[in-house]
């Protein structure tokens, strides 16, 4: 592409300055010619006057050397009458170079002409004499004087086409670098992009064509990125989703008993929790992204709040937990999908029955704001000695089965609606975990806190984390 732009380039440049050279070039001969014969003119002018008054031929010698060389200058005056009776004889003054005949012809018609002569040309030039005759001013014009200054100004011209062409083709390839090198960035990139390489970007210059070019290829590998990001974290969150019925499984298993057939069952399922975990493990690297939901879309909070806790109340009737439900008993609309939040209700639920003791109770109150929804979630376990580490995706606690997407499924469903996650003491002495979640899509008013929020109106207590309760 580079050298195609260099000969296209030079080919119209050469063009250009051969279309206007070669016309210009006859202008300045044309220029040298005229200024050579308008010098001739000037120089039969001169003479003219004299001959209006006399025919002497001394004196017109001497007019004649002082207009010009006389060895370029012929003056003939033709006689007048006859000589018996008083007339005056022809006078040729100077050397002749022009014909006879072209004398002649000046004379008769009366109009300047040019003529040819060996060596240059001659200008024929009428004076009208004070007889009447017509006399004839022959100057000579010699070729070298019609072609001085040729040279010089066609060597000028050729220098600057010259020129011309050159800085042409070095602009030409200055541009088909500046081309060509984004476009060869473009494809190294594509190749990285197609070898695996996510991270390769393209810098974004050159022309505009290019340009926009690059920010498209770039605009493409980070969506491709994000399109990967979400299929792991879809895998990952899915797989996470089975981590609940595996919960109920493993524990029906442990009631099974002895006998080959309960370690076998009990096998499957730790054999199933290993492999559910390495899904999850493999997956754990991707960027997460939650989107918020569209107009219209939401669940009832307070139901699915109801429908989970009867799920999990089974199994903690089995472990001899108590179970305490507050702020269900009427409709709580958020802007979040019914599946997200139950999963999100799981994946809390799921870990006090991983986490903590059998026989440790757990709460789940919902509070419903003008501007907010709070989900508590709290237990009598031991509790999380490091929140921010429990928070940090995929670190989970370093305990067997841990992976600590749980968590991570809960913070980005709050922050889809511009709300957030914390971790804190609960007052049943273990730990409280509290989902904001934003009905107005605005961000919380409160960042970088770990302990107990509150949140007020005028004349109204919004939310209380922390808030003493008791359970049955």
């Amino acid at each position: 592409m580079r050298w195609a732009l260099v000969k296209v380039c030079l080919a119209v440049t050469t063009m250009v300055v051969v279309a206007f050279a070669v016309p210009l070039g006859l202008v300045i001969r044309e220029m040298a010619r005229d200024r050579a014969f308008s010098n001739a003119e000037r120089e039969a002018a001169a003479v003219a006057p004299a001959l209006s008054i006399t025919t002497d031929r001394d004196q017109l010698e001497r007019v004649v050397a002082s207009a010009g060389s006389d060895a370029d200058m012929a003056v003939h005056i033709p006689a007048s009458g006859d000589t018996a009776s008083g007339g005056t004889a022809a006078v040729d003054l100077g050397r002749q170079r022009a014909a006879a005949d072209d004398i002649a012809t000046v004379r008769r018609l009366g109009r300047a002409s040019t003529s040819e002569v060996p060596g240059g040309s001659t200008l024929l030039q009428p004076v009208a004499l004070s007889s009447g005759e017509i006399a004839v001013v022959e100057v000579y014009v010699p070729d070298a004087e019609v072609t001085n200054g040729l040279t010089t100004a066609y060597a000028v011209l050729a220098g600057v086409g010259v020129a011309l062409i050159v800085g042409s083709v070095a602009v030409a390839d200055r541009l088909g670098v500046r081309m060509v090198r984004p476009a060869q960035r473009l494809v190294e990139g594509a190749h990285e992009l197609g070898e695996g390489k996510l991270g390769a970007r393209v810098p974004e210059e050159g022309p505009n064509e290019l340009r926009l070019a690059a920010v498209a290829f770039n605009s493409m590998a980070d969506q491709v990125v994000q399109l990967l990001a979400n299929e792991r974290e879809l895998a990952a969150d899915l797989s996470h989703r089975l981590r609940t019925p595996l919960t109920v499984l493993r524990l029906n298993a442990a009631s099974l008993g002895d006998g080959p057939a309960a370690e076998q069952t009990r096998a499957a399922v730790a054999q199933l929790e290993r492999e559910v975990d390495t899904i999850i493990r493999t997956a754990r690297d991707a960027k997460p992204q939650t989107v918020a939901a569209g107009p219209g879309a939401g669940c009832d909070a307070a139901e699915v709040v109801r429908e989970r806790m009867a799920f999990w109340s089974a199994l903690a009737e089995d472990e001899g937990r108590k179970v305490r439900v507050a702020g269900a008993d009427r409709p709580v609309r958020i802007p979040v999908a019914r599946a997200d939040l139950a999963a999100a209700l799981d994946a809390l639920l799921g870990n006090v029955f991983r986490h903590t003791p059998e026989g440790t109770a757990f709460a789940v109150d919902v509070h419903n704001g003008e501007d907010a929804v709070i989900v508590l979630v709290s237990d009598a376990g031991p509790g999380i000695s490091d929140p921010e580490a429990a928070m940090a995706r995929g670190r989970g606690s370093g305990s067997v089965g841990s992976t600590g997407l749980g968590l991570d499924i809960v913070r980005r469903l709050a922050e889809s609606t511009g709300g957030d996650m914390r971790i804190g003491s609960s007052v049943l002495g273990g730990t409280e975990v509290r989902i904001w979640i934003q009905l107005d899509g605005r961000a919380p008013v409160r960042r970088g806190h770990r302990g107990p929020v509150r949140r007020r109106r005028p004349g109204k207590l919004v939310s209380t984390f922390n808030r003493p309760r008791s359970l049955p």
